[in-house]
């Protein structure tokens, strides 16, 4: 079985756009679809016919690119059931635990509520590789918008069970912001630092810093780290739960 080919590229002003190709059977599937002609160049770059967008969640910038790519090429859209009523171009509507089959490889559904109420992470095991929206970002995750933070920190902890050496592609461009604030909450992880500077590095030269690894994320990403003492001392909450660390960490993110 042939891998995917997964193809990367901006849309909007921070959104990944990105696409997964199945060189055996010809499909191409786009990752949400933030806007249409990002996705249509990079289609043509590739010489890729769009057979499937797989969404999400419901958020235009996710979504607004959808409905001309379906018209121009009949693609097939897939996408959270718990949103099928804010997303009217889904043909299949999916939810945690469902499966499905793109070219020769299953495609595990997660749901991840929290940013939006019906969320959903796509996992292809064979290829380990997760596309994760906006749940989880490059040392750090998206805001707590419909759901509540206990809600966020059980999807991020479904993410954090997947194998370490899983490939996380996000939906934006937030890695400088996030490594910056990540070192006020934990200065003294030497990964972070080292990281932070990376990131500084490829972001001046013009370079994307996603996609990440999933064992890495777990050493920087405070999100992903509520249970570490520095943390919980610094934030003077050694008791609590980790949910209520992890609140803590992106209330104080949603001030910064």
């Amino acid at each position: 079985m042939a891998d995917l080919q997964i193809h990367q590229f901006m849309c909007l002003s921070d959104n990944f756009g990105v696409l997964a190709h199945d060189p055996a059977s010809g499909n191409t599937a786009s990752i949400d679809a933030p806007e249409a002609e990002p996705v249509r160049k990079a289609l043509a770059e590739k010489g890729w016919k769009l057979t499937h967008i797989l969404v999400t969640h419901h958020h235009a910038d996710h979504t607004q690119g959808i409905a001309a790519l379906k018209a121009e090429t009949g693609c097939k859209v897939i996408g959270p059931k718990g949103e099928a009523q804010k997303i009217p171009t889904l043909d299949s509507a999916l939810g945690g635990g469902d499966t499905l089959t793109f070219g020769g490889h299953k495609v595990q559904v997660i749901d991840t509520p929290g940013h939006t109420a019906g969320h959903i992470t796509y996992f292809i095991p064979d290829q380990k590789v997760a596309f994760v929206g906006d749940t989880l970002f490059a040392i750090g995750c998206g805001r707590v918008i419909e759901g509540n933070p206990q809600m966020m920190w059980e999807s991020l902890s479904r993410l954090a069970k997947l194998p370490g050496d899983t490939m996380i592609y996000c939906g934006h461009e937030y890695t400088l912001s996030n490594a910056r604030f990540a070192l006020t909450i934990e200065p003294e992880n030497a990964a972070l630092k080292v990281r932070a500077a990376e990131v500084e590095t490829l972001r001046a030269a013009g370079k994307p810093t996603c996609p990440t690894r999933l064992d890495q994320e777990m050493a920087v990403n405070p999100f992903l780290r509520p249970q570490a003492p520095a943390i919980r001392k610094r934030l003077g909450l050694e008791g609590a739960a980790d949910w209520q660390v992890f609140a803590e960490i992106r209330e104080r993110k949603n001030k910064g």
